[in-house]
């Protein structure tokens, strides 16, 4: 038998940070909204109610588990917000600002199949 050489499988989908959560004068930072690649409708938002989020960050200094290098902050996907495919997240530990614009994987578990 021949090994086959096959991509690894990707569990996460990227998604952009846009902002927290706020109305007119007022913003509220334990929750943000996130723009899901390829989700552009709120029917399309169903699927991903309930999956991990990942925002992860260097170190300057390697430590922690097994010495890494990164960090990572974990969400979940709390609702939709608006009708084109963004929607709001509570992390573990707020966002900080300068994660506005930045990456975050959006893990495709837990399951609710």
């Amino acid at each position: 038998m021949t090994k086959q050489h096959t991509q690894p499988t990707r569990l996460y989908v990227n998604g952009a940070i846009l902002g927290y959560k706020r109305g007119l004068r007022n913003q509220y930072n334990h929750t943000s909204l996130i723009k899901i690649k390829g989700v552009d409708s709120k029917e399309d938002v169903q699927f991903y109610l309930g999956k991990r989020i990942a925002y992860i960050t260097k170190v300057s200094t390697p430590g922690g588990k097994n010495g890494s290098k990164f960090r990572v902050n974990w969400g979940r996907v709390c609702r939709a917000h608006g009708s084109n495919g963004v929607v709001k997240c509570k992390f573990a530990r707020d966002l900080p600002p300068q994660s506005i614009g930045g990456r975050v994987r959006v893990m495709l578990y837990p399951s609710r199949v």
